[in-house]
Order: structure tokens, then C-alpha cells, then sequence
């Protein structure tokens, strides 16, 4: 596999711009001028038996790629004191240093994670801008969330692989740093659209800020609809199967996947055939017998550990699909990965490297859960979201897209294809599966 660095040079300044907050109520149109995609109930697409299409590489025992996806959070807030791992009990506030205190998952607080506001808490490369005059305290953001709320996470952790060197792909919000998960790029995107309708279904007049010249953000920006090739399109050519699993509103319109930004899948026959929702879809499929060669699972609201949502179910979450993965039959040959799309606003102490202008941002959790995964190992190898792509690229001799996943590192150390396969052990849940399966649709992540 290939083993693509990036490099280390830091982003120091950049001119900062007032960020424009888009709406939180759901922008309701008329029922006489949207075209429904599939019922509430879920896309109803035809799955395959999880029989292979296509050989992996020489060497590599792996045939089936799951990459999750949650939301916002730091290394620092979500495994801050993990044995072998980075991370700092103390920050620093503009010179001053703040402890870092215990903040529950379910605090019902947000914080900005605009793309301004990252330049804020980068202020120059001191990593020390953190403090918010709009919060109380003003230094909310210096927090880590108790062990006790996400042992779940630490349980991968422990016998798996963690990440301390993983950042995420943006220097701003989810909905760029979602596209980066499937394309490598996000069109130079640097915010959210300003309306709730994300992609090609957002109402004319809908934009999205891009990157301007200068590092800040360039209004009004364009609209959230291109037709950039996705790792998508690499399985399509090879006739490989592939899901993207999603959450589902009320409205059908607004559902949670980042390939309704991409105009030839979204009118295009994978729409129907691939995108599936609700997310918890996947949880029913796998445990019938069904998985796709390649597989992205993103979270609803209460499941997405997005500061505000007022909930502590994402481990569950989480813990739900490695679990079901895990006792099925597709263990001994799956890689799962593992992160959490943006830093949410939290302090974290590591300086970001520079690949390009368009970042990497902050760092983000990352897990590797395998049978072929190295056991309880620290990976300080740097890697974003990028590297899930160049990993499905290599497992297959794909090729690339020649957008960042063409050098971005593909988690090669986090892996030992001479091992046996480990049996997998069941992590522990405050809630089950089937429970889950139940549970009406909390909505789409607020993924801001």
C-alpha cells in the first residue's frame, strides 16, 4: 500500500472574515414543487448477498470497507488521558493556561466551528484562541467529555487502533469535510450551504462560501451542486457495490449524504440504488446477510455527538455498527474506520500541518477496528479523511482521483495482514441494536 505524507509546515495567518450563520429552522417548501426520492421508511434498493465482486490486492485479507462518520469533536475533548496517546489536561487561552474540565456529551451547548472561527483558534499557529466571548465561561471550549459517557469508543481504542494523528480534511465545518470522505475535495468549499436543503435539491439561490484568495471565505459563494468524481465512481467502473447509509427528516428532501452534492449521482441511477436511508438500515442489512464492498455510515441527530444535540447515544451508535459487523459474517475480511468529521469548536493542542489551502483543519479521533487491525496500538502517523479513499484505492489497484487522496497516507501502519484473524469480542452497549432499529428518525445531524 502506498504511504503518502503529509507534510508538516504550519499554517501561521490569514485574514479573518465575519462568518454568516445559517438558518436553524428547517426551511419548509411546498409539497407542489419537490420531487419525493423514497419513503420514510428507506430507499428500497436492491442489496447483494456481500458476495465479492472484485479481488482485493495481493496480500490483503480485507474485502469490505465501513467508514463512519460522526460529528464534531477534538482529540483532546474525546480521548483526552488515553494511555500512549497525545493529549493535554491543560491548554492555553491568548497565553493564559486553562485546565481542561469535564463536559458531558449531552451538554446542550454548541460552539463555532465556522471557518473564521477556526482561524480564531488557530490565532497564528499558537493554538490558543479558543475562548469564546459569547459562551459561559468564555473558555467552555477547554473540555474533554467523562471516560464514563464513551466507553465505548475507549473499548475500540483499547483493543484496536487509535489515531492522535488524524485531522480533519477542512478548516471549517462537516459539510466540506463530508465531501472530502467521498471525493478527496470539497469543490473549495469552506462552509455549510445557507439553507437546510445540502446539494443539488437546495432551492435556486442557495449558496455555499468557497475559499477566497486570501484564506477567507469568498461570498456569496456558488451553489452546492458539482460534478467532481467520487470514490463512487472508481467502484462504479470496477462494478463494485457500494452504500452510503443516511439519516432521514420528515421532509424526504433533506436527507444526510454528501453524494446529494454531487450532480451525477444524484441524478444518476446510484441515487436510488445506493443511497440508502434511514441510516439505521444498515444495522437490519448486515444482520440479513448484506454488505457492500464499500460503505459509509453517517449518524442522525441524537447519534452524532454533535455538541447541542442535548444526547450521549453516538457510542451506542457507533458500538451498534461495529457490533453488527462484527458477529456477522463478514468480520474475518472487514476494515472499519472510525472518525468524527470536524473539531465542533473544541480545544485541541496539536498544530495542524499545511497540504494544501484548503487545510488539514484540526485534529479528529480516529479507529481502525479489524480482525487484521494491530491490537491496542497508537498510530502517530498523520492521516485525514482523504486516506479512507487512498485505502480503498489501494485495497483494489483502483487508481486514484487526483484530488488529496492521490498522496494522502492510507493507514498502512495501522494494519498486520501476517496476523490471524483476532475473534471479535462484543463491546458493550447501554442499548441494543434492535432498539436502535426501532427508534423513530431524530432528523438529519445538525453537521454544521
Amino acid at each position: 500500500m502506498g504511504t503518502g505524507h503529509l507534510r508538516s509546515t504550519p499554517i501561521v495567518s490569514v485574514a479573518m472574515f465575519v462568518h454568516r450563520k445559517r438558518a436553524s429552522a428547517l426551511l419548509i417548501l411546498s409539497a407542489a414543487i419537490l420531487v419525493p426520492l423514497c419513503s420514510l421508511a428507506g430507499c428500497k434498493a436492491t442489496l447483494n448477498s456481500g458476495s465479492p465482486t472484485v479481488s482485493p490486492v495481493a496480500g490483503s485479507p480485507i474485502q469490505y470497507v465501513v467508514v463512519v462518520m460522526q460529528e464534531n469533536r477534538s482529540f483532546d475533548n474525546l480521548f483526552n488521558g488515553f494511555p500512549g496517546a497525545d493529549s493535554v489536561q491543560v491548554g492555553m487561552s491568548l497565553g493564559t493556561p486553562v485546565p481542561l474540565v469535564p463536559i458531558s456529551l449531552a451538554d446542550p451547548r454548541d460552539l463555532d466551528h465556522s471557518h473564521p472561527g477556526w482561524w480564531q483558534d488557530l490565532d497564528n499557529g499558537k493554538m490558543d484562541g479558543f475562548a469564546r466571548s459569547n459562551m459561559n465561561p468564555p473558555t467552555f471550549a477547554y473540555a474533554y467529555v467523562p471516560h464514563d459517557e464513551i466507553q465505548a469508543y475507549w473499548t475500540m481504542a483499547q483493543q484496536y487502533v487509535l489515531g492522535d494523528r488524524m485531522f480533519q480534511s477542512n478548516t471549517g465545518p462537516s459539510f466540506p469535510a463530508h465531501l472530502y470522505m467521498i471525493a478527496g475535495q470539497s469543490g473549495l468549499a469552506t462552509e455549510a450551504p445557507d439553507s437546510d436543503y445540502w446539494g443539488c435539491d437546495a432551492p435556486a439561490g442557495t449558496t455555499v462560501p468557497v475559499l477566497g484568495p486570501d484564506g477567507t471565505d469568498l461570498l456569496p459563494g456558488v451553489f452546492p451542486c458539482w460534478d467532481y468524481a467520487t470514490a463512487a465512481d472508481l467502484l462504479d467502473a470496477k462494478g463494485m457495490s457500494w452504500r452510503y447509509y443516511a439519516s432521514a427528516s420528515t421532509n424526504p428532501l433533506i436527507v444526510g449524504s454528501a453524494y446529494d452534492a454531487i450532480r451525477h449521482i444524484r441524478y444518476g441511477a446510484d441515487w436510488n440504488a445506493n443511497v440508502i436511508y434511514p441510516q439505521t438500515q444498515f444495522l437490519t442489512d448486515v444482520q440479513n446477510g448484506h454488505l457492500a464492498e464499500v460503505t459509509w455510515v453517517t449518524p442522525d441527530y441524537l447519534h452524532s455527538d454533535h455538541p447541542g444535540t442535548g444526547s450521549a447515544e453516538g457510542p451506542d451508535w457507533v458500538a451498534a455498527v461495529v457490533n453488527a459487523v462484527g458477529l456477522s459474517k463478514f468480520w474475518n475480511s472487514t476494515a472499519i474506520f472510525i472518525t468524527w468529521d470536524d473539531w465542533g469548536g473544541w480545544y485541541d493542542h496539536v498544530l495542524p500541518p499545511t497540504v494544501d489551502a484548503m487545510g488539514p483543519g484540526f485534529r479528529v479521533p480516529v479507529l481502525v477496528v479489524s480482525p487484521y487491525a494491530k491490537q491496542a496500538y497508537i498510530s502517530h502517523q498523520e492521516h485525514e479523511a482523504s486516506g479512507f479513499i487512498a485505502f480503498i484505492e489501494h485495497n483494489w489497484g483502483l487508481g486514484n482521483l487526483g484530488a488529496r487522496d492521490a498522496t494522502a497516507d492510507d493507514f498502512a501502519d495501522c494494519f498486520d495482514y501476517t496476523q490471524k484473524a483476532r475473534p471479535f469480542i462484543l463491546i458493550t452497549t447501554k442499548t441494543t441494536a434492535d432498539a436502535l432499529i426501532k427508534e423513530k428518525p431524530s432528523g438529519p445531524p445538525d453537521d454544521d
